[in-house]
């Protein structure tokens, strides 16, 4: 495989990113909390834009995958910003692709562009994780922990590393949150969510639907389905979703 290409962030950040040539609107995929542009979703739909002649684009936010910087120096603000310089490379409208934490950059992308944005799939989104799940899931020892130590350590069940959350990642998330105001999505979206997701469940789902206003808001409930989102069924529904918004 080639290696990447390379853009420096007005911030200072070296991100890697791969872009493929083709018919717009442009489809961008956003990835999760420490994974990267070389996972299942955003390979297949790689091969999906090959396929079907249309223009893409994944990256590694920073301390992620290829790009440079540590994760723990990290924050959502910091891979929002990644993600608006990324996209600062496409011309024309986009059409917003997010896993999990992409699913919330995705949103703080949109709440920016504006009419720029062509549609938005959300794929087990977390907005606002950082405070809802984390900070709200932690008990008083790992409050405690957070504050004088500045972090806490969290098990992964998707590695054999574990999570680690700093006092940053938490308070820095507190000025990116999308669900405590009003929060207009005046385009196509598309909210994918498995009924065994765990790690995002689906009341999150219910709650972003529930939350946010627009023309054309749906949720699709798979049951069994978990966090991953990725059995074969899985990628053929995000396909159909993206193919569904480019269509309209």
């Amino acid at each position: 495989m080639t290696e990447p290409s390379f853009l420096v962030t007005p911030e200072g950040r070296r991100i890697a990113y791969r872009l493929t040539d083709g018919e717009g609107p442009a489809v961008v995929f956003c990835g999760g909390f420490k994974s990267d542009m070389e996972g299942t979703k955003a390979l297949h739909l790689q091969a999906w834009a090959e396929r079907t002649g249309r223009a893409f684009l994944r990256f590694d936010y920073s301390g992620h995958g290829q790009s440079e910087g540590a994760f723990l120096d990290g924050s959502i603000g910091d891979w929002f910003e990644d993600a608006r310089a990324v996209c600062g490379l496409l011309a024309g409208p986009l059409l917003l692709v997010g896993s999990s934490m992409g699913g919330w950059i995705s949103l703080l992308l949109a709440r920016e562009m504006g009419a720029r944005v062509a549609g938005l799939v959300g794929i087990a989104a977390a907005p606002d994780f950082t405070e809802d799940s984390m900070w709200g899931g932690f008990n008083a020892a790992q409050r405690e922990a957070l504050q004088r130590a500045g972090q806490v350590i969290l098990p992964s069940d998707y590695s054999e590393e574990p999570y680690i959350i700093t006092r940053r990642l938490i308070e820095e998330g507190r000025r990116r949150l999308v669900l405590r105001d009003p929060l207009e999505l005046g385009f196509p979206v598309r909210l994918l969510q498995g009924t065994a997701d765990v790690d995002v469940p689906p009341s999150v789902a219910l709650r972003l639907l529930d939350h946010a206003t627009g023309p054309d808001i749906r949720l699709t409930l798979v049951k069994g389905a978990d966090h991953r989102f990725s059995t074969p069924e899985c990628l053929r529904m995000i396909e159909q979703a993206v193919e569904e918004l480019l269509a309209r």
